[in-house]
Parts: structure tokens; sequence; C-alpha cells
């Protein structure tokens, strides 16, 4: 029941920027510098490069307004084209900056955010180029011959240290940004791939559990073409029997017919979909369907029941709940030594399920991430460790069916691993 690491794979599509989104800031920012320039210009009457300004904005509106005529608003950007866009951003604002008083400029931090958006979006090769292109671009800043616009005969200098001192606030600041935003996003998106992953193991599950259903109607469809071929077999039998020719082949014809016959009646046998009572599941059966798979695996699999079985809850057969809970069977049963234990616990509030097994048990790093996507939960010298997807899977599964997880290593006396679910006792029951 374990989810091989390459068994649900996903494009990269994810990390494609929707064009839109970047229009729709690029306007804002188009939105912002013009009204900053008309406010310093004729608000505050401050001397500024009004043409030169008024050009750069204009053309950082012009080509936005061209991508978002050429393309449709649901069109997402190459990592390429996403960069060569966000590039762009960079260079108009990096030459507003530059005759706008460079760094003395209050408005120069905000090189930063094409960069940010880069590493919450784009591959991490791109997200570096932009990077460091933002970092030229800071480093040209310093040497801008432009004064900042102030009051005329007073226009305030930053010294050398003060340069020094905002270049490195803003490239710290950059640094520190993009970097939370790439590992936020990281882990965001590996985390929605493994929830596609669980959706699409329990659609998987819920799908074999409809198969009896499907595999009764499909063999009273049958049964009729069947009943056809057998009495056509019959008939040419007595006719061709004693031929030397055919009679063997007609013999072996009506063998199998008669076969399958009786495969269909052994189908036609099996629970319908609208059979309520059928898929009624009580707390017993259920632990044997998942233990089942997993006993002839050289470990001794041992069930101890501490409650009277005539009071046990009876529920609806729940592929989820049969998924986790054989996942975490196998999960030990692939690391332990000699035996797993599990422990069936059941009153008038709550069902417990507790299993055990006698292998290393958790390394305590793991133990504090177990249940991440992507997180192995134990490492092993003669197994090759897995990513940690499959646990994650059936913990995500159980949880939904309103059961709570916790796993903790055994006592140093008795070394492996212990996982305990335990469900209120109305969620278990029909």
């Amino acid at each position: 029941m374990s989810t091989p690491d390459t068994a649900i794979q996903f494009g990269p599509s994810s990390r494609r920027l929707r064009l839109q989104t970047l229009v729709w800031l690029r306007w804002l920012a188009v939105a912002g510098q013009g009204a900053t320039v008309l406010v310093v210009a004729f608000g505050l009457q401050f001397p500024l490069p009004l043409v030169t300004c008024a050009a750069l904005i204009g053309a950082l509106a012009a080509v936005n307004f061209l991508l978002s005529v050429g393309f449709p608003p649901t069109y997402r950007l190459e990592p390429i084209a996403a960069f060569a866009v966000l590039g762009l951003d960079l260079l108009q604002l990096g030459a507003l900056l530059f005759i706008t008083g460079g760094l003395a400029n209050p408005f120069a931090p905000l090189i930063c955010v094409p960069v940010i958006i880069s590493f919450a979006s784009q591959p991490l090769r791109h997200a570096l180029a932009l990077f460091a292109l933002a970092m030229m671009l800071i480093s040209a800043l310093p040497f801008s011959p432009y004064p900042l616009p102030w009051y005329a005969g007073d226009a305030p200098t930053l010294q050398p240290v003060m340069q020094l001192g905002v270049w490195f606030a803003i490239t710290s600041m950059m640094a520190f940004a993009a970097f939370y935003a790439y590992r936020v996003s990281q882990e965001a998106t590996l985390l929605a791939d493994a929830l596609s992953a669980t959706e699409l193991v329990l659609q998987r599950e819920k799908h074999l559990s409809q198969l009896d259903g499907l595999a009764a109607a499909a063999a009273h469809e049958l049964g009729t073409p069947l009943a056809t071929i057998s009495l056509v077999a019959k008939e040419m039998e007595r006719e061709l029997g004693k031929d030397e020719r055919f009679g063997e082949d007609i013999q072996l014809l009506r063998s199998q017919s008669e076969r399958c016959r009786d495969i269909l009646k052994r189908i036609a046998t099996l629970p319908s979909e609208s059979e309520e009572h059928m898929r009624r599941l009580p707390l017993s059966s259920l632990i044997e369907d998942v233990l089942a798979p997993h006993r002839e695996f050289g470990i001794k699999l041992e069930l101890i029941e501490t409650s009277d079985r005539a009071k046990e809850p009876v529920g609806i057969r729940n592929p989820a709940i049969l998924y986790g809970l054989g996942n975490l069977i196998e999960n030990a049963v692939d690391f332990a030594r000699e035996r797993v234990t599990v422990t069936v616990e059941h009153d008038a509030s709550k069902v417990a399920i507790t299993i055990e097994d006698d292998g290393i048990g958790y390394s305590p790093d793991v133990l504090q991430r177990i249940g991440e996507p992507y997180v192995t939960n134990r490492h092993r010298d003669d197994k090759a460790g897995g990513l940690g997807l499959g646990l994650f899977i059936a913990k995500t599964l159980l949880e939904r069916s309103g059961a709570r997880l916790s796993f903790e290593n055994r006592p140093p006396e008795t070394p492996g691993a212990r996982v305990e679910i335990v469900w209120p006792r109305h969620r278990m029951e029909a």
C-alpha cells in the first residue's frame, strides 16, 4: 500500500507565473510611479528630469499594454519569459532611481520587489540570475550624478559611509526576503503536490471499492451471450464430437465455456453498491482486512483485542481508513525485526488502534517532523529510504476520517516505534 515516489508526478506548470498577475502588478507600479512623479514635480515643486521620468514610465505602460492585448489572461509564462519580463521591470525601476538620486531616493528598496516575486514563483536558477541583475543595479546607484529632487540649493547628499550602509541594508533585505519567499513557496508547492497525490490515492481506493458492484453487473450482462455460446458448443459436440479433426477442439470449447459460467456465478454473488447491508464492516473484520495482505513476509503479526468483540462498533467500509491503516502496518512490517503488535481497544466514547514494531524506531530529528510530505519516516541500512509521501497520505486520509494520530518511540528496554490512532466512536459507526 505504500506509494512509490515516482508513481505520481506533477508537471512544472505550478512554477509558471500567470501573465495577468504581472500585468496587474505592473499597472499598479505605473500608477504609483506616475503619482509620485506628479506629486514631487507639481505638488512639492522639486526639480527633477520630468521628461525622462515620463518616458521611462510611459515605456513600462506601453510594454504592459502590448502584453495585455497580445496574450490571453490565462497565459502562463515560461521561466525564461518571466525572467525577461521581471528583468525589464528591474531595469526600468533602476533607471528611474538612477536619475532621481540613486540610493538617496527613499523608494530605492522597491528594487527588491521583482526579485522576491521571482524567488516565490520561478525556478531557482532564473531567480538567482535576476538577483545578480538586481545586485548590479544596486551597486550602480551610488554612482548616480543626479541629485535627489529637493528644495533648490539644499539637496541632501549621502556620505560614502551612509551610501555603503544603505547598500548593505537593501542587499540584506533583498537576500532575506528572497530566501524567505523561496522557502515558503517550496513548502507550499510540496504540500500542494502531496495533497494532490492524496486525492488521487483516495480516488483510486474508492474506485477499487466500487468494482464489486461493477463486476456483478458485468457478470449479469455477460450471462446471456455465454449461455448461447454454451448451447452452440453442446450442439456442435453432438454433431462433431466423434470427428477426429474437430472433436478435441469442441470439447475444449465447451469445457472453457462451462468454466467461464462458473466464474461469472462467483462474480455475480459479490455485493452491489446498492446493498448497504453488505458494505457494513465490523471493527474486527476491518482489522483483519488490513492485516491479511501483510502476513506472508516473515514478520509475526500479533493482534490483541482488549475489549469485548460483542460490543465492537460496526461501520461502513471506508477506503480511506483501509488504505491509511494498511500503509502504517506496512511501514511497521518493513522496519520490524521479528514482530508487529496491533492492539485494538474500544469503549463507549472512542476507538483506539495501536501499532508497535520491534525495529529501530524513529530518529529524534525525524520524529519532530513526521507526517510532513517528502520527509522519510525512518532509515535502515538494508532498505532504500523513501520520501515519506506514503506516510503523509496515510496520515491525511486517517485524519479526514476523524482520527487523531500520535507517533513515538517505545521505551529503551523494548526498542521500536509506536503509532496510536484514536477515533471518536461515532465516527466508526454506521
